[in-house]
């Protein structure tokens, strides 16, 4: 059997979506080889007025937008939206992340949709999802963090609750959002009936937070906050060297013992404190201080190195610049340069499953506003061009088409 040219080649995506959380869902198919339309008002995506900028354009809008066409029409007036439901009829995959309830007054909810085309895959991603009392309201990163219990177990104790470092519920709701995607398409292959795929940012992040629910599930007891430490584990955290911090992760008695030989504290395993895991993490300020009694005496990477030669999982706490150039990073293609639009080559990411079927998958550059428009409305649509220039005086399609960008 001849495989396709990437496992998703001949899947054909409509992108209602904007931002980051149903983007991202999108740019994923589209690394996997389907074919993504987005579909964007007049003004465009939001995404594409927030920096950092390279060459006018959006760095953020670029990743989260690679491998995709940018179709321009107004769903707020009636032709804009007939011409939605024709392209929706196109298509295997429709993507939202509308409030619930607004893409139906756009007339282009599941029902409407699959009511003339049963096989279709639907994916609503919202902040509460489509049912529960919160469904009506507006979600940013922020407010799922905190409501998920995220920001109140991420910080040190006695500080105030932190956010992660980045969009972590906008991107894992575009994971799952995807992931759900591809498990429709495969029951679709089975039962040759679509489906909507309904996902919460709430429910995402919870989901993520796998330890902790699953903490709280088995005990009834929320977990706090412990800092730069594993919350039942020791020595497993951040700990001081003489010139910044490292990463230690130590879970057993067979790697404890090791790990106090090495540092030479031997006598470590015989103290009653840290005889196992429990222990050792009731007694953890005390085990602490017996080691960074040893490391603040040396730099960062000579602890790295003796711990790492004696087998002890140990790391550099690096920031994320370093992780993308790090020798390991480079070899696994986490960044890969394409052209851009003025022809000179931007760094886009990678997604980052590999496949021993296929050499590597697709990572193009994000499209201009409306790039193909006219394209797009010829071959899905069957428009002419005098059709589509009509439709675009009468404002449906947005002021201009925009210029194709040049690649080399």
């Amino acid at each position: 059997m001849t495989l396709p040219a990437l496992p998703l080649d001949g899947i054909r995506v409509i992108d209602f979506s904007r931002v980051l959380a149903g983007p991202l869902c999108s740019a994923l198919l589209g690394d996997l080889g389907a074919e993504v339309v987005k579909i964007e008002p007049p003004s465009g995506d939001d995404y594409r007025a927030i920096g950092p900028f390279s060459a006018g354009e959006s760095g953020l809008f670029n990743a989260m937008n690679r491998n995709k066409q940018s179709v321009v029409i107004d769903l707020k007036r009636d032709e804009g939206r007939a011409l939605a439901q024709a392209l929706c009829a196109q298509a295997d995959v429709v993507v939202e992340n509308f409030r619930p309830g607004v893409a139906e007054r756009l007339g282009i909810g599941y029902a409407q949709l699959s009511a003339q085309h049963p096989e279709l895959v639907y994916a609503s991603v919202s902040g509460f999802g489509q049912t529960g009392p919160e469904s009506h309201r507006p979600a940013y990163d922020i407010i799922l963090q905190a409501m998920c219990g995220l920001m109140d177990a991420t910080g040190s104790p006695d500080g105030a609750p932190t956010l992660v470092g980045d969009s972590i519920s906008d991107a894992v709701s575009g994971l799952f959002a995807s992931w759900g995607v591809l498990a429709a398409l495969l029951a679709r292959e089975r039962t040759g009936k679509g489906t909507h795929v309904d996902v919460a940012m709430f429910d995402a992040t919870l989901s993520l937070t796998a330890g902790l629910v699953a903490r709280y599930a088995t005990s009834g007891v929320a977990p706090r906050r412990v800092g730069n430490r594993h919350a039942s584990s020791a020595p497993f955290g951040a700990f001081r060297a003489k010139d910044g911090h490292f990463v230690l992760a130590v879970l057993n008695n067979r790697l404890f013992e090791r790990f106090a030989q090495t540092i030479g504290q031997p006598e470590l395993v015989d103290d009653p404190r840290f005889t196992d895991d429990a222990t050792r993490s009731e007694h953890e300020a005390a085990l602490r201080a017996r080691i960074e009694s040893w490391s603040v005496m040396l730099s960062v990477s000579e602890v790295n190195t003796r711990l790492s030669d004696a087998g002890i999982p140990v790391a550099p706490i690096r920031n994320i610049g370093e992780a993308l150039e790090s020798e390991q990073a480079r070899e696994r293609g986490l960044l890969v340069e394409t052209p851009a639009a003025d022809g000179s080559t931007v760094r886009l990411p990678r997604q980052p499953v590999r496949f021993s079927a296929w050499p590597a998958t697709r990572t193009t550059r994000a499209p201009a506003l409306g790039e193909h428009t006219q394209s797009v409305l010829q071959k899905l649509a069957g428009l002419d061009v005098a059709r589509i220039a009509e439709l675009r005086a009468g404002g449906v399609l947005g002021e201009h088409e925009a210029a194709p960008r040049e690649t080399h």
